[in-house]
């Protein structure tokens, strides 16, 4: 039985089915973990003694990440992600957080650490000659340790959608667990090709692309997300399998359809967060099956979407799930819907999901236990993610503890506002935040981002919120913003923070004001009547 991913890669030692496709070349299985070891091999022997041995990673999509990901697996030491997007000192402080002792970049990136100070961090730039005479001449591996199943593979740190970034430990065990169970659910096997294009520092990445080719022996391709590029690469290197994070499908699906789309070998893209018009849509599209289900990080509530799901769903939750209030630390009532299939008891029913079983794999945040103690309370894992369920178990997301509104003496939550906005044909991503109202308590805003070419009227709009028989009049937003984009993460969220600090100045920007059931530009912007 295997139970470590430097078992796994092991057993890969003596392979030769394709491991990478990048550009041109390709290595196979016995050249990659042959390379790995090396570099584990090198590592290990200009470690400081005393010091733990934890890898920072800054690279991107390459197969010079995949590299360092097999090498900790190898080496029996702990890689430690580090977001590309992240820049100055805060670079410099997650790099100290999770206690970096050697940093690997590239030419590409090397640059973002100019002028910062990394006390204590040997820089290492794995794209020079010298590194790669360094790695060939390396000697045979002893690894730092041989690692058991909940010994810590790698830092990964969370979005920060809501916050600072924190590290999360992933256990080796959780990798392999999620890896192992897409392999089964989706029958994959070495004639199979992984693209893997959502950063690589990442727990989406990680656990939905390189930990599912490594246990099914597939090809991986590494790549920058790039909605124009997806196609072709998707034929290129003949990609039967994708994980995505966020807003991927959005973005392909916004992009220009052309009559031999489906003429691809994509069989699966599985991932979070994705629209149910955009999930359906991108499997008619492109031929393939969405399954799109719930996922975080710290891994410690665990949601599937078996076949039958309702729309709007996002499963069901393992055995301890639940949804709980967090001020009486009590289970929230079932949700009751009237006959359009609006909350009737979002009060009562909208808590916080949780694990009451307690933290499942979820190992706590590295050099932060204020944060970790605040996920553990009453003996449960507080997720932050607000949600209800339905009489059947069915779970429906309904947005992060921060998306809370107070809106005319009731509380509203901005998922369930978002999923109906999608369904306007002309959106092709929607963000709903509060914003202060002048008197007391929030307004509804929502800033959208139309599909290429559409437009929309403010009586457009209008029109279509009074026919939604499920949205309450509370929840029609009294501010629009057409936006050309939305500021989001490296792992495609949107940053409502951001949002809400613009607030509803309307200098620069198409903003649309609702007075009654009728909404007006504010300030005299174009747009279109």
């Amino acid at each position: 039985m295997t139970d470590t991913l430097q078992q796994l890669l092991r057993e890969r030692a003596d392979a030769d089915a394709t491991a990478i496709k990048y550009g041109d070349r390709t290595w196979t299985w016995r050249e990659h973990v042959a390379e790995a070891s090396a570099q584990a091999a090198s590592l290990v022997a200009m470690a400081a003694p005393g010091r733990p041995l934890h890898v920072g990673a800054l690279l991107g999509n390459t197969p010079d990440m995949l590299t360092a990901l097999a090498a900790a697996a190898l080496g029996g030491y702990v890689l430690c992600g580090v977001n590309t997007t992240r820049r100055g000192d805060a670079l410099a402080r997650d790099v100290a957080r999770v206690d970096v002792q050697i940093l690997l970049t590239d030419a590409n990136h090397r640059h973002l650490l100019d002028g910062l100070e990394l006390p204590g961090v040997t820089v290492i730039d794995v794209s020079t000659d010298e590194w790669a005479d360094r790695v060939a001449h390396a000697p045979e591996l002893v690894p730092h340790r041989e690692v058991a199943a909940d010994d810590t593979f790698m830092m990964i740190f969370t979005s920060g959608t809501s916050g600072e970034p924190k590290a999360v430990e992933v256990p080796h065990a959780m990798v392999l667990f999620a890896g192992t169970a897409l392999v089964e659910r989706y029958g994959l096997d070495a004639s199979d090709v992984c693209y893997l294009a959502m950063p690589l520092f990442h727990s989406n990445a990680v656990y939905a692309g390189w930990s599912v080719a490594l246990g099914a022996g597939a090809a991986m391709a590494p790549a920058t997300f790039s909605a124009s590029r997806f196609l072709p690469d998707v034929r290129r290197y003949g990609a039967t399998y994708m994980n995505y994070v966020g807003k991927p499908l959005a973005y392909i699906l916004a992009t220009a359809e052309q009559s031999d789309d489906v003429d691809n070998p994509l069989r699966i893209a599985f991932g979070n967060e994705a629209a149910d018009r955009d999930i359906e849509e991108f499997g008619r599209r492109f031929g393939c099956t969405v399954w799109d289900g719930f996922g975080s990080t710290e891994t410690a509530v665990i949601i599937t979407r078996p076949e039958d799901c309702p729309t709007g769903s996002i499963g069901k939750g393992f055995p301890g799930v639940a949804i709980y209030d967090p001020e009486t630390v009590r289970e929230c009532e079932v949700a009751r819907f009237d006959e359009t299939g609006a909350l009737l008891n979002a009060d009562a029913a909208t808590g916080e999901l949780v694990n009451t079983q307690g933290s499942g794999l979820f190992r706590g945040y590295y050099n932060d236990q204020g944060a970790t103690d605040q996920r553990m309370r009453h003996g449960m894992y507080w997720s932050g993610d607000l949600a209800y369920r339905d009489a059947d178990g069915w779970i429906y997301l309904a947005g992060r503890t921060a998306d809370w509104m107070r809106v005319d003496g009731e509380n509203l939550t901005t998922a369930p506002i978002e999923r109906i906005l999608l369904r306007l044909a002309v959106i092709s991503r929607v963000a709903v935040y509060p914003v202060p109202d002048e008197y007391v308590g929030d307004q509804v805003m929502a800033a959208v981002v139309l599909r290429d070419d559409a437009t929309l009227s403010p009586h457009e709009f209008a029109e279509f919120l009074a026919a939604q028989r499920d949205l309450s009049p509370k929840a029609w937003p009294r501010f629009v913003w057409l936006a050309e984009d939305l500021p989001s993460t490296a792992t495609n969220k949107i940053l409502k923070r951001e949002l809400v600090a613009l607030g509803t100045d309307a200098t620069g920007r198409v903003l649309w004001k609702r007075d009654g059931t009728a909404f007006h530009v504010l300030e005299g912007l174009a747009v279109q009547e």
